[in-house]
């Protein structure tokens, strides 16, 4: 099981309440699926609209089942945001 950090940005940091957290696990739907469970609400309906990067890469329409997670990896959290 890989073990990195998730950083939130924008919309997604005031949801979490926080700007960054340890994951501990081998795909970003595994991921993803924690940081529901920590963070049941706002978090749930923001990251519906969030776009990811793993480790700088933009992780794009591939399925996050299919996402590896790199031990002392970074998965960015980004919400649309005006002008941007």
């Amino acid at each position: 099981m890989a073990q990195g950090t998730i950083r939130y940005w924008a919309a997604a940091k005031s949801a979490a309440g926080t700007a960054e957290e340890p994951y501990q696990a081998e795909t970003l739907a595994e991921a993803l699926d924690t940081v529901r469970q920590h963070h049941p609400g706002e978090l749930t309906t923001v990251l519906r609209r969030c776009s990811f990067l793993v480790d700088g890469a933009p992780v794009g329409t591939r399925g996050h089942e299919t996402v590896r997670l790199a031990e002392g990896g970074t998965v960015e959290v980004l919400p649309p945001f005006a002008g941007g």
